[in-house]
């Protein structure tokens, strides 16, 4: 640590998620220092240099309030055009997911209103969304299209989460979901979709680099494995890293298809067998639970969480914020919903949420608080690492730091 800090924080309680060797990398009486947007030091006070604190630009103190890494929502399908509150009901009423999906409703739905918005509707509809989860501790997210159907609205989705980026002073990755759903003027044409996606979608985002990664929804009412196969194959030639809607409402063999193509992560994964979990192990891939969309659709098919564990795959935790199977706005409310519902530990869930999500986005700049990552951190209305999955809502971000630069919230 040697040029002066451009910011520095004292009196805090650093749960810094590096090995310490203790639990959520604690540290009691820590000290945070920050320069051009990257940690400078991260540890105890009295280990701080003398000369950092007499020459630092600015000095706050936390009154020892808990500094966590800034969140990583590593899951949103955040763009998108009106809502689904009509299906909410329909829901309540005793109708499944997929009985909406076959009657016009579900992502094909959110297509309509997606398609009819232009690109500066689209951003006014999508920040204050965006917005939500910056208030609650997000500091990076990652969007997906698949609201779109057709080249023109696909790009047109991407470059709104590119927009939200850089309006807002956040992390995007962007991923690119055009195999999402069938679109309605290729019904009963899922092959010759692909072709497009394949020919001309996914190179077209490619070239113009609007997409980090690829997606497909690879299930009995999206595509097929041997279509998910070819888009990813896509990917690949268009250099791109692939990760994949797996497994969530039928075991399609998706988690292990998935990591046969080293993918950065495959997400649900509820109906995933022992097979894909090895696959997943072998691969190096994260597993991304997603308890919003457990939730909202009352499943009862719980993820292998114990086999997830055991073989040693990693595990996220995302919000999975979308119109129709989880309109939810909080990441800390999704690792509190991981803990209830999935019987993660609050450690577990907050790695989930950090370390874990920024690995399944492969940013290996952040997700711990140490001398070289991003300055990404959060100043919670709390103590202890647990609160911040104990507590139901509320607001507990009292600050929140991007690259060293306080966001408005």
């Amino acid at each position: 640590m040697t040029a002066a800090p451009d910011g520095l924080l004292l009196d805090c309680r650093l749960a810094t998620l590096a090995d310490n060797g203790r639990p959520h990398g604690l540290v009691e009486d820590g000290a945070l220092a920050w320069k051009d947007g990257r940690i400078t030091y991260a540890g105890p006070r009295d280990g701080m240099p003398a000369a950092a604190l007499d020459a630092a630009a600015r000095v706050e103190h936390a009154d020892g309030a808990l500094v966590t890494p800034g969140l990583v929502d590593c899951h949103t399908h955040l763009v998108f055009g009106g809502d689904r509150a009509t299906e909410f009901e329909q829901r309540l009423g005793g109708a499944s997911y997929e009985e909406i999906a076959r009657a016009g409703g579900g992502i094909v739905s959110s297509v309509r209103a997606t398609r009819a918005a232009d690109e500066d509707a689209l951003l006014a509809q999508s920040l204050p969304r965006a917005r939500a989860l910056i208030a609650d501790g997000a500091t990076t997210i990652e969007i997906k299209s698949g609201y779109g159907l057709d080249a023109d609205s696909e790009l047109r989705m991407l470059r709104v989460a590119r927009r939200i980026g850089t309006e807002l002073g956040i992390g995007v990755r962007t991923t690119l979901l055009a195999a999402h759903a069938l679109p309605p003027e290729y019904a009963g044409r899922a092959d010759d979709y692909i072709d497009l996606v394949c020919a001309t979608i996914i190179p077209a985002a490619a070239r113009e680099g609007l997409a980090d990664a690829v997606d497909a929804f690879c299930e009995t009412i999206g595509f097929t494995p041997e279509q998910t196969r070819r888009v990813f194959e896509s990917a690949r030639q268009s250099g791109l890293p692939v990760k994949l809607h797996a497994d969530q409402l039928s075991d399609l063999g998706g988690a292990a298809l998935a990591a046969g193509f080293d993918a950065l992560s495959a997400d649900h994964l509820e109906w995933t067998s022992a097979d894909g979990v090895r696959a997943m192990a072998e691969a190096g891939s994260v597993a991304v639970l997603l308890p919003g969309a457990y939730y909202a659709l009352r499943e009862t098919k719980l993820p292998p969480i114990d086999a997830l564990r055991a073989a040693g795959v990693p595990i996220a935790i995302a919000t999975d914020l979308n119109p129709g199977t989880s309109p939810l706005l909080s990441l800390r409310l999704a690792m509190g919903m991981a803990c209830t519902l999935f019987r993660l530990t609050p450690e577990e869930a907050l790695r989930g949420a950090t370390v874990n999500a920024a690995r399944a986005l492969r940013l290996d700049d952040r997700g711990t608080l140490e001398a070289g990552k991003r300055a990404d951190f959060v100043v919670w209305q709390a103590r202890e690492p647990a609160e911040l999955c104990y507590w139901i809502g509320g607001n507990l971000a009292r600050r929140v730091f991007a690259q060293g630069r306080a966001l408005a919230l």
